[in-house]
C-alpha cells in the first residue's frame, strides 16, 4: 500500500499555487449533462474525484478529452443513459450531483444511493424534499433513487431545513428548465455555489442571488456548452497556510480569493497568527506562541467543517485549552485520535473537542481517517519529533494534486512510498 514519510523538524517555507477546487469542479462536470455539446474546463484539478466523476460521465456517454492536466474538454452530445451505477457512486458522495442534472436534461434519473438505500441516514432527503416540491416523483429500490417527472415539472418555494450544499446544487441544476420561478430558500452560499451559478448564466440559464441565502432561477430553454474557469481551492490554500502558522515561517499561497477564507484567517488572527492578505494570495507566519482560540464549524460564511482538522492541529500545540465544536459532520473528529497518536491531548464529548495544548508531537504511525483530517495529519508530521508513516492516503489523493511533491518545494523531507500489505506478509 502507498503510504506517506515525512521526518519531521526541518524548515518549511516558501509559496505553493493551489489548484482549482474540488467541492466545484465535480459539480461543474456534472452540469455539463444540460448542455449538449462541448464545454472546456479550464483549472480542473488532477485528482482521484475528479477522476471518478470523468467515470461516471463516460458511463452516461459523455466523451472527455484532456487537453493539459488541467484542462477537460466534455462532450455530452450523445449522453443517453440516466442511470449511474453504485460502484462509482460508493466511492464518491458528490457523484450524485449528477441527479439534477439528469432530471432537467431527461426528466428522469437513476441513482445509486451511497452506502445503501436509507436516505434519511445519508442526509438525502433535502435533496428530495426540495426536488418533490418541484415535481419529481421518487421510488427507492433496491439502494437505487428511482426519479421521474410523469407531469413535469413547475416552479416553487423550496425551503431547505438546513443550508446543504449539495441540495441547493441539485435544486439549481434541475429548476433550470422549470415552468415559471423557483426560489431556493436558506440556500447554501459558499462560493463554489456561486462558481455553479456563474457557469449555468453563461450557459443561458437565469440564476440570481447566488451567495446569498435566497436564489432565484427564472426557467429558460435549451442551454449551450461555454469555456469556464474553475474558481481556486479554498480549502487546499487554507491547508498550506495553516501550515505556515504552524512552522512559524512564512507560507505564500497563489491562486485562490482571500475573502473565501474570511473567518478562518480571522480565527488564525486570534490565534496569534500574522495573515498578510494579497491579490489572489495570502501569507500567514507566526512570530509567537498559539493562542487558544475556540472554534464552531458552519456553513460558509461561517468556520468550514473541512478547515477543521487543521485548526485543530494548529490549536494542539497552543498555550492553553480551547473548544472545537463541529456542527457540520458527526464523525469529523475521527482525526483526533490519530493525532493523539502523536501526543496530542484531547477530549471528545459528543460534538465537542476539548483540545489542551502540549509542547510537541512525535513521529509515528497513523491511519488517514478522511480527507481533511490525512492532510492535518501531514501538517502534525511536519514539526514532530522523528518521522511519521501516514497510510490509507487514498483519502488525501481525493482531494489534494501533488501533496508529497508541494510539501517538499516548502522544504519538507516528504516522500511517498510503497510498503507490502499485511496479505502479502501473510501470502508469504
Amino acid at each position: 500500500m502507498d503510504v506517506i514519510k515525512i521526518e519531521g523538524g526541518h524548515p518549511i517555507t516558501g509559496e505553493v499555487t493551489v489548484e482549482g477546487a474540488k467541492n466545484s469542479a465535480l459539480k461543474l462536470m456534472a452540469a455539463t449533462i444540460m448542455a449538449p455539446g462541448v464545454t472546456t474546463l479550464r483549472n480542473v484539478p488532477n485528482i482521484a474525484d475528479v477522476h471518478i466523476m470523468g467515470k461516471v460521465l463516460k458511463c452516461l456517454g459523455a466523451t472527455i478529452e484532456v487537453v493539459d492536466v488541467h484542462e477537460l474538454r466534455i462532450d455530452t452530445t450523445h449522453v443517453d443513459k440516466w442511470e449511474t451505477p453504485y460502484s462509482l457512486v460508493a466511492q464518491m458522495r458528490a457523484s450524485t450531483a449528477v441527479l439534477g442534472p439528469l432530471i432537467s436534461r431527461f426528466g428522469k434519473a437513476v441513482v445509486a444511493m451511497p452506502g445503501g438505500c436509507n436516505i434519511g441516514a445519508r442526509k438525502i432527503d433535502m435533496h428530495i424534499l426540495g426536488l418533490e416540491a418541484l415535481g419529481v416523483k421518487f421510488e427507492v429500490d433496491h439502494g437505487d433513487i428511482h426519479a421521474s417527472t410523469p407531469d413535469g415539472l413547475h416552479g416553487d418555494t423550496v425551503t431547505l431545513a438546513f443550508a446543504s450544499v449539495g441540495a441547493t446544487e441539485n435544486l439549481m441544476m434541475a429548476s433550470v428548465h422549470v415552468q415559471g420561478t423557483t426560489i431556493i430558500d436558506n440556500a447554501a452560499r459558499e462560493p463554489e455555489i456561486v462558481d455553479l451559478a456563474n457557469m449555468l448564466n453563461e450557459m443561458g440559464a437565469h440564476v440570481s442571488g447566488a451567495g446569498s441565502p435566497v436564489i432565484e432561477i427564472e426557467g429558460v430553454g435549451d442551454l449551450h456548452p461555454v469555456d469556464h474557469t474553475v474558481v481556486g481551492d479554498r480549502i487546499e490554500a487554507g491547508t498550506f497556510l495553516a501550515i505556515g502558522g504552524l512552522v512559524g515561517q512564512p507560507v505564500t499561497v497563489h491562486g485562490f480569493e482571500c475573502q473565501h477564507l474570511g473567518l478562518v484567517l480571522k480565527k488564525y488572527e486570534q490565534m496569534g497568527l500574522t495573515v498578510e492578505r494579497g491579490f489572489h494570495g495570502c501569507t500567514v507566519y507566526r512570530d509567537g506562541p498559539i493562542r487558544p482560540t475556540d472554534i464552531q464549524t458552519l456553513p460558509f460564511p461561517g468556520f468550514p467543517t473541512d478547515m477543521q482538522a487543521q485548526t485543530m492541529c494548529l490549536l494542539a500545540l497552543a498555550e492553553g485549552s480551547c473548544v472545537i465544536t463541529e456542527n457540520v459532520f458527526e464523525n469529523r473528529f475521527m482525526f483526533a485520535s490519530e493525532l493523539q497518536r502523536m501526543g496530542a491531548d484531547i477530549v471528545i464529548e459528543g460534538h465537542h473537542a476539548i483540545v489542551h495544548g502540549v509542547r510537541g508531537f512525535s513521529g509515528t504511525q497513523v491511519k488517514s481517517p478522511d480527507l481533511r483530517g490525512g492532510a492535518a495529519l501531514a501538517m502534525a508530521a511536519l514539526v514532530a519529533d522523528g518521522t511519521t508513516t501516514i497510510s490509507d492516503i487514498h483519502h488525501i489523493d481525493r482531494g489534494y494534486e501533488g501533496f508529497v511533491e508541494k510539501l517538499c518545494s516548502l522544504g519538507a523531507h516528504a516522500e511517498r512510498d510503497v510498503i507490502p500489505d499485511e496479505a502479502d506478509y501473510l501470502a508469504d
